[in-house]
């Protein structure tokens, strides 16, 4: 799983397109669903249920951005965010210590692409 998390975060880093952007972060979830099956944790459901919800809230702006909703774009650092949290989530799994920090990080760069979560981008209360 941590090899896995790792490579993730590499093809999301190197490519340039945001749809294969998400397209590649959706391994994630598909990871940590596989691990849960074979080796059930609390950790790994809750690490599942979030990277799920992240790819559901990429996929809401993508479509709302191909629509024609420009109101809040995709910027690239929330993906630079998420292969950040997508690394140090890897590094807390192998060494066995809490992986709440590494996720709080994913879904607050998730959360900023949301209205509510732009909004409170825009008047500094969200930081990335």
């Amino acid at each position: 799983m941590v090899d896995e998390l790792k490579r993730v975060a590499d093809l999301v880093h190197q490519e340039p397109s945001i749809e294969k952007k998400a397209y590649y972060f959706s391994a994630a979830y598909g990871i940590t669903n596989r691990t849960y099956r074979y080796s059930f944790s609390k950790e790994v459901l809750v690490a599942d249920l979030l990277l799920t919800g992240v790819y559901n809230m990429l996929m809401e702006r993508l479509n709302a951005i191909k629509a024609g909703n420009q109101n809040v774009l995709l910027e690239p650092l929330v993906f630079e965010k998420i292969c950040d949290g997508l690394i140090e989530l890897a590094k807390c799994i192998e060494s066995n210590e809490s992986i709440f920090e590494p996720l709080g990080d994913i879904a607050v760069a998730g959360f900023s692409i949301t209205g509510i979560g732009n909004y409170l981008k825009e008047k500094g209360e969200l930081k990335l």
